[in-house]
């Protein structure tokens, strides 16, 4: 049998086996950002709220609409129509994994690092600048655009280009190449302008979109608030029509049960009636 201290040492052992074990699952708690605003879109397939904290390991999908994700306090990425991605934090930076779709990024010049991959490609904001940009998949490869500041791409082959403002640039994955065979090509900065726009999703229109889904999800919010209130205030007046007609009422049953005693003295005493009852209305007779 194990004596106290075997148990005390096999304890301690547990604890520890118990507090390593739980390491991944703090480090996957990590914040990455809150929602500034959705529309039709979801996370772990359950409906995407204003406000709802992500966390690195979290899954978005957005089918036909947008959501916006604000990084920090500057930084937002507006996800467009039929993306799908996944986020992942450490400590030096914020990594979005771009399964499908586009994302539109404003990256503050101080704020934290943030780099987008979509399979061995790697697109990140260049440091020091405010960055507004786009990076989408289409028909197999990777378009990037950089609206202001700069981007930097990283093809995962060694091959890097920095995207400078007003630039777009399109990028193949190059193909597994068999022994002896040529790899695909990289970057281009032709033919990829068309095929851009036609995703129906620009930087700017893209976050000033995604903006206004949260304005009008607020709005929304508001209005619904103000719907309430009015309700509750109508409710509330014809609660005080009720009761000063009730008041009217007890106030005319109060008159003529005034006037009906006044009649009754001037009768005893032998003088002319001073009330005269409503039409309808019959005083009634005191008892003897």
């Amino acid at each position: 049998m194990l004596n106290k201290h075997s148990m005390g040492r096999l304890s301690l052992h547990l604890i520890l086996l118990g507090l390593v074990a739980a390491i991944p699952a703090f480090a996957g708690s990590a914040v990455v950002g809150s929602v500034a605003g959705s529309m039709n879109a979801t996370v772990g397939g359950q409906t995407l709220l204003p406000n709802t904290t992500l966390f690195s390991g979290d899954s978005l999908r957005v089918n036909d609409g947008v959501a916006v994700v604000a990084l920090g306090s500057t930084s937002r990425m507006v996800f467009g129509r039929d993306t799908v991605a996944s986020f992942n934090r450490d400590s030096n930076e914020i990594t979005v994994l771009l399964g499908q779709g586009n994302v539109s990024v404003f990256h503050d010049a101080d704020g934290m690092p943030v780099r987008m991959k979509i399979g061995d490609v790697s697109v990140v904001p260049v440091s020091g600048f405010k960055t507004l940009g786009e990076v989408a998949m289409l028909n197999g490869a990777v378009v990037v655009t950089a609206k202001d500041g700069a981007l930097r791409v990283d093809d995962g082959n060694g091959q890097v280009v920095n995207v400078a403002k007003g630039k777009t640039i399109t990028v193949t994955p190059r193909a597994k190449a068999p022994q002896g065979g040529g790899a695909g090509r990289c970057c281009s900065g032709g033919g990829s302008i068309v095929e851009w726009v036609a995703l129906g999703v620009g930087g700017l229109d893209a976050i000033l979109a995604g903006l206004a889904v949260s304005r009008a999800g607020n709005a929304n919010t508001n209005a619904t608030a103000a719907s309430s209130a009015a309700a509750s205030a109508a409710s509330a007046a014809a609660a005080a029509a009720s009761n000063a007609a009730a008041a009217d009422s007890d106030a005319i049953a109060a008159g003529e049960a005034v006037g009906c005693a006044l009649n009754t003295l001037a009768n005893d005493e032998g003088y002319p009636s001073p009330y005269t009852p409503p039409a309808g209305y019959v005083c009634p007779v005191p008892s003897s």
